[in-house]
């Protein structure tokens, strides 16, 4: 059976300057949800502020949102240039905790432009191409509303092999369920980005569910003809204990077996493991943004 389409781009074939061209009127935010990653979220702002806002103007602000950081994370990205919100004082009354996918939601109202793309806290070795990438079928794209990144994952001493979770648990499930989106090569990838006209109708799962719930939805409202990936080349970032895995990769069953049918699974479930404590792992979800009587106060509805 060969891969569901997805247009392909590569982030070589993108200028800053037909970019900045291109851009015209529209408004771009890069928002950073990020918790405790003071290693290395310095360069990564301080090289978007000073090569794409202040030297291109191609991005108009750069956003980070500190989801629960207990290290010097929002210090040392205010001292880069960027505009620092806690995620706790954002619809403080949507407080569920430290989650990335709230951090991304909540990052939804206080940003500005009609674009927003997200990246990573934790990328090593930053370049603009991580956002440039995203930007440039976007914006040379009419039919594009969200672009998804792809790359090359090194892991240990090895070239490949990043992306465990991906590889175990997105792709299988991807397959089975939802194959009209087998043609992503990276599913999972943090590096992402779309209009905010078809982010804010879009429901958010509060956690590591939120890549593939958001790109479920995005095919589902827009189809797969509105969706791109991008090859942005290399990507080393931390690589997380084997431990960390088995609980990103339930949260992941999760969101995809209630959008298949919510009957399947409750919305509470223990994640159980022999010799290791028990994690009890919530399924929750925030409602379109749009739908916020506090958002509709700031952003004239699209």
């Amino acid at each position: 059976m060969p891969l569901a389409t997805i247009s392909s781009f590569n982030y070589r074939d993108y200028s800053l300057e037909a970019l900045a061209a291109a851009k015209g009127e529209r408004t771009i935010s890069v928002c950073i949800p990020a918790r405790n990653e003071e290693s290395t979220i310095g360069k990564i702002v301080a090289t978007i502020v000073a090569e794409l806002v202040e030297n291109w103007a191609l991005v108009d602000e750069v956003i980070l949102i500190d989801d629960h950081s207990s290290d010097a994370t929002a210090a040392v990205a205010a001292n880069a240039g960027a505009t620092v919100v806690s995620a706790e004082d954002i619809l403080p009354e949507q407080n569920l905790g430290p989650g990335k996918g709230q951090a991304m939601w909540k990052s939804l109202l206080v940003s500005s432009g009609d674009l927003i793309t997200w990246c990573d806290g934790d990328i090593r070795e930053f370049e603009i191409r991580f956002v440039v990438g995203i930007l440039g079928p976007l914006l040379t794209e009419s039919n594009l509303q969200f672009v998804k990144a792809y790359y090359e994952r090194p892991y240990l001493d090895e070239a490949s092999g990043g992306g465990r979770v991906t590889e175990i648990m997105a792709r299988p499930l991807i397959s089975l369920l939802f194959p009209h989106l087998t043609g992503l090569y990276q599913p999972l990838s943090g590096e992402y980005g779309g209009y905010r006209s078809l982010l804010e109708q879009l429901p958010f799962v509060a956690d590591y569910g939120v890549e593939l719930g958001l790109l479920i939805d995005v095919a589902n409202l827009v189809g797969t003809d509105a969706i791109g990936q991008v090859d942005l080349g290399e990507r080393q970032h931390r690589n997380r204990p084997l431990d960390d895995l088995g609980p990103q990769a339930a949260t992941i069953l999760h969101t995809a077996l209630v959008r298949v049918n919510s009957s399947l699974v409750s919305e509470q479930v223990e994640f159980v493991r022999p010799a290791q404590d028990s994690l009890t792992l919530d399924h929750l979800e925030l409602p379109p943004m749009a739908s916020l009587a506090p958002y509709q106060q700031r952003h004239s509805p699209t």
